[in-house]
């Protein structure tokens, strides 16, 4: 009989059989895993399969390969604290179908853990659309793809960074990035070296500027293309933007909602 005990962050749950799931978790020490909950759907169940919460997980299978079998105890509930903000329930469910889809299973990714933890916390704060991009940077080097923001890969000024170069990943300044600019991808203020502000406009810059990598990079081979809450979150955003602007950016915005996310 094989068995771990482990602390996680449920990632998916999915209904199998009457009254059954087969939840998909990032563990801590043992990587993105799956089991089977029986009775996943009872009373005493019900406010613990939410994607995002915390759970002390024990599972139990006659060989590693195999599905196993899993019990969940609540440790903390993300999802019930997040609940009356669309953003950030968009921005949770968008993190972790990425974590599923893209993790390897049973690849071990402490960092990873820690790392969507983290997320979880901002996100009860005010102040987290950064924070969910800088995770989503995070996630792009924890998978071997990461991004060199804080150097003109050009030899300009590396304090004048104003694009990213959609091949290589590296940032390029304005004066050597100009002339290729309509090839590059705008860098939001809030991820140049020694920061800046981070406007909502510069949120959807730079979710456009990690969604193509997600795609073109991450999910290159999958069949479905990126998770649906990813592009979800785009559109939100996006829609939440237009909302806030004046009568003569609501056309432009949709517009830059439709191409970003609109055909996935």
């Amino acid at each position: 009989m094989e068995q771990w005990q482990d602390q996680s962050i449920i990632l998916a749950v999915r209904r199998y059989g009457e009254n059954g799931a087969i939840v998909s978790l990032l563990t801590r020490d043992n990587g993105r895993q799956a089991g089977f909950v029986r009775g996943a759907f009872s009373v005493k169940n019900r406010g613990t399969l939410e994607i995002g919460n915390l759970v002390d997980a024990n599972w139990r299978a006659r060989n590693l390969d195999d599905l196993g079998a899993l019990t969940l105890e609540l440790s903390r509930s993300t999802a019930a604290r997040i609940m009356q903000d669309p953003l950030k329930l968009a921005a949770l469910q968008a993190a972790c179908g990425l974590c599923d889809q893209a993790v390897p299973e049973k690849e071990g990714h402490k960092g990873l853990y820690n790392g969507l933890q983290a997320l979880l916390n901002i996100l009860e704060g005010e102040v987290w659309a950064a924070g969910y991009i800088m995770w989503e940077i995070a996630l792009l080097r924890e998978l071997g793809f990461a991004l060199d923001l804080g150097r003109c890969a050009g030899g300009g000024d590396d304090n004048d960074l104003a694009y990213v170069s959609p091949k290589t990943g590296c940032a390029v300044s304005y004066s050597a990035g100009e002339p290729y600019k309509d090839k590059l991808l705008p860098l939001p203020a809030f991820l140049k070296p020694g920061g800046g502000s981070a406007e909502l406009v510069d949120i959807i810059t730079g979710l456009q500027m990690t969604r193509f990598f997600l795609e073109h990079w991450v999910f290159v081979h999958h069949n479905r293309g990126l998770p649906e809450a990813r592009e979800r979150l785009g559109l939100r955003f996006a829609e939440h933007f237009a909302k806030t602007e004046t009568s003569d950016n609501i056309r432009n915005t949709n517009e830059l909602g439709s191409e970003l996310y609109g055909s996935g």
